[in-house]
């Protein structure tokens, strides 16, 4: 009698989606691409509608009608930075529909920090106790929280030296046990609110995922996936199959990765790529929900060891599947209360839009607005000059043809809520201050900050990093800045704090927190040019940063 051999189990395929920096995007906007599939040197696509939650979910519904066990996951961001319909109830809508449409996971991202850890967490767990609570539970009452998990190894709490939120998640997919690791930049410190993070320490980003590893193994996970807000870029299409050009900080960190982790999920950087470094996978899906990574994790059921893995980054267009009934209704729901509450027009304005773009200098017509507001609103503090980061504008003042803004138009531009904080520098601090625009370390760019009417300097981009604002060039009202001389500036309360690398502001004495908020600032600032006669509406910046030529 001859014995016969076991057949070997077939392969599983464990199917993904990974999505990053959704930043509280609920309805669907503009996304203008270059596909792999067209000439690199050919006519571009059009913009095109892509996104929004009711899309996203109506797709999902689609692909997990082909596989119940699909699993949904994050690279952070997913609020902070939100256009008003989210930002306006302390983006709880958007955790809801990102709960309805099955998300399991996701790493945090900076801006889930941006009101803090204690807020973070009521976004997590749930209930009504926010430090803004004029926005939250608003939307409805007795929020209960995210429904997925917001994981981070690298963020350790300094009174117990583990991790703030779960370093990991497992899931049992067709058998197999799927290990998911957060983590979010180690300089997300950088960039965040450091009154919000007090007793948080972000740590290496490479270390803290590969020491989760045993304790992961000893639960029984054997597929391992990296969730982390940290990104690159390449020059190749956000759709080409294993990119090979990819740059940025995310390489040198899965250079350092576990020999077990094959598959990378990124974000931060708001890319759209599927790349190969050393050997694994690593992905990102653009941001706003336009694109949506699909991921095949072909697993042998016997060694649990990753055999194939494939990823096809997609658009998400609008219409393509049958909605997701439940998501389709709430997104209804969440405009109207919306629209109801941001319609309302504010002021007019004389141009149809004031936008971000920057002169080669650095300056830009809505940067000049949101400074002028800002020195307007603190002169009673003996505010001399006002400072704005260029990040925390997210969007051009875009008021269409009735030149009327409104409520919402002008929330979107500053959806941070930060406050004006007042405090004193000297000329040769403020000085100092600006050469910081080109010397930041853990900075992936330079920065120029936006100044308020009445001060101006030239700054030299030939000469060194340190030294490039020219000497003499400080002027304040006519009148050249004295190194000695103490002048009293206002800056949002995350420069203040030395955010976006700019220590000197942190530093600054005599400070003085208006707890005014920016969004409260440009509207009053907007209506006293409205009923001045005199309506704001610079086309173009006003000159007040020049470069030598």
């Amino acid at each position: 009698m001859t014995g016969c051999a076991t057949r070997p189990a077939a392969p599983i395929q464990i199917n993904l989606v990974g999505m990053n920096d959704f930043h509280g995007h609920l309805d669907a906007t503009k996304f203008d691409y270059t596909s792999a599939a067209q000439p690199r040197d050919g006519a571009r696509s059009p913009p095109q509608l892509a996104g929004g939650i009711d899309n996203i979910a109506a797709a999902l519904q689609a692909w997990r009608r082909d596989d119940p066990s699909l699993l949904v996951v994050g690279a952070g961001d997913l609020i902070g930075a939100s256009p008003a319909m989210s930002s306006m109830w302390a983006d709880e809508p958007s955790l809801q529909a990102l709960t309805m449409a099955g998300l399991f996971a996701s790493s945090v991202g900076n801006h889930e920090f941006d009101k803090g850890r204690a807020e973070l967490l009521r976004q997590q767990n749930g209930g009504c106790v926010s430090i803004v609570p004029e926005r939250a539970c608003q939307f409805a009452p007795n929020f209960k929280g995210a429904g997925f998990t917001y994981l981070a190894a690298n963020v350790l709490d300094s009174a117990t030296g583990k991790p703030f939120l779960p370093a990991y998640r497992i899931a049992d997919v067709k058998g197999v046990k799927v290990g998911f690791i957060g983590a979010v930049l180690k300089d997300a410190a950088s960039v965040v609110l450091a009154s919000g993070i007090v007793g948080l320490s972000f740590v290496d980003e490479a270390d803290a995922i590969n020491a989760v590893i045993p304790d992961m193994r000893a639960k029984g996970a054997s597929v391992f996936v990296v969730l982390i807000h940290e990104g690159g870029s390449t020059s190749e299409p956000f759709d080409k199959p294993d990119c090979t050009e990819l740059k940025g900080p995310i390489v040198g960190i899965v250079k350092r990765l576990d020999p077990a982790i094959r598959l990378i999920v990124s974000g931060h950087t708001h890319k759209g790529f599927q790349c190969k470094v050393d050997g694994r996978t690593v992905t990102q899906a653009e941001m706003g929900g336009h694109v949506l990574s699909r991921i095949a994790l072909t697993v042998d059921p016997a060694t649990s060891a990753v055999l194939d893995i494939g990823v096809k980054n997609v658009v998400v267009k609008p219409g393509q599947y049958p909605p997701h009934e439940a998501v389709a209704a709430y997104l209804k729901a969440a405009r109207a209360r919306s629209e109801q509450a941001l319609a309302r027009p504010l002021a007019r304005v004389s141009a149809r839009t004031i936008g971000r773009k920057a002169t080669p200098a650095g300056e830009s017509a809505i940067g000049d607005l949101i400074a002028d507001a800002m020195l307007n609103a603190t002169r009673a503090h003996g505010v001399k000059i006002a400072f704005m980061n260029a990040g925390g504008i997210r969007k051009d003042l875009d008021v269409g043809e009735n030149m009327v803004a409104s409520y919402g138009q002008v929330q979107i531009v500053v959806p941070f809520g930060n406050t004006m904080v007042a405090m004193d520098l000297t000329g040769a601090q403020i000085r100092a201050l600006l050469e910081q625009q080109w010397v930041r370390p853990g900075a992936a760019e330079d920065s120029i900050l936006q100044i308020s009417n009445g001060f101006s300097y030239t700054w030299n981009p030939a000469a060194p990093r340190g030294a490039r604002v020219v000497p003499g060039s400080l002027m304040l009202n006519g009148r050249a800045l004295d190194d000695a001389s103490s002048y009293r500036i206002v800056a949002n309360n995350f420069l203040a704090e030395g955010g976006d690398n700019f220590p000197v502001f942190k530093d600054a004495p005599n400070k003085f927190d208006t707890q005014v908020r920016d969004f409260d600032v440009l509207v009053e600032y907007l209506v006293k040019m409205d009923k001045a006669g005199t309506p704001f509406g610079l086309n173009m910046p006003a000159g007040r940063i020049q470069i030598v030529k």
